[in-house]
């Protein structure tokens, strides 16, 4: 091999090795965009959001969960005209999802398991259409997998009175403040997550388990 295409070829081997490293941070980024769009949304209320946010930040396949407002007519809802019910808005949450890891089914279980969905308009000493037990759903698939869930959960006798959950399509979603968004994880010690959430997740975690997220499911094994 001449001199010249010795130098050639290590040029050519440089180049390729630059390719190599710039298509790296490409490649992260379809894998990243990738995962995302095979990620589903879950809209649910169960009373307090505060308390719906925490259960399901704690298992495994979910990927974020937010705070929010749906099922109401008042564009742009403000946590101060929804908690006073004249809005028509329940207190929701948007659980972003893997499929692969947790299905529609295993949510809406976990959903009926940790709030009581036979009382109408209220968990707790939380009153108010703005706390009714709902099912949103996006498309006829998830519908029907709501009421199936549903039916089972009647049939089971889980809860001794008749289930009053909602089912409706979702129309329009609102993200909540920034100050409801992390509430428990952000304000622990206060009143209302040491005595009215943290027993909730103990009892949830328990009955649940093998779904959790690892280092959760280390405090309940």
């Amino acid at each position: 091999m001449t001199r010249c295409a010795s130098i050639k070829l290590q040029v050519i081997k440089i180049v390729k090795g630059m390719l190599i490293l710039l298509s790296v941070p490409t490649l992260l980024v379809y894998a990243e965009d990738k995962k995302m769009k095979e990620m589903k949304e879950a809209i649910l209320g169960g009373g307090c959001f505060w308390c719906v946010e925490a259960v399901y930040q704690g298992f495994q396949g979910i990927e974020h969960v937010e705070s929010g407002y749906s099922g109401g007519k008042v564009p742009n809802p403000t946590y101060e005209r929804v908690s006073v019910g004249t809005t028509g808005h329940a207190e929701v949450v948007k659980i972003t999802y893997d499929p692969t890891v947790i299905s529609f089914k295993d949510i809406l279980t976990i959903f009926f398991h940790s709030h009581d969905p036979t009382t109408l308009n209220r968990q707790g000493a939380d009153v108010g259409t703005q706390y009714r037990s709902v099912i949103f759903y996006a498309n006829d698939q998830e519908r029907k997998i709501a009421e199936d869930v549903k039916g089972e959960v009647e049939r089971s006798k889980l809860w001794r009175d008749p289930i009053v959950t909602e089912i409706a399509k979702l129309e329009r979603y609102y993200k909540a403040e920034e100050y409801h968004q992390d509430y428990f994880d952000r304000n622990k010690e206060q009143t209302y997550c040491s005595i009215v959430i943290a027993p909730k997740l103990a009892k949830v975690y328990k009955e649940f388990c093998a779904k959790l997220k690892p280092e959760i499911k280390a405090k309940c094994s």
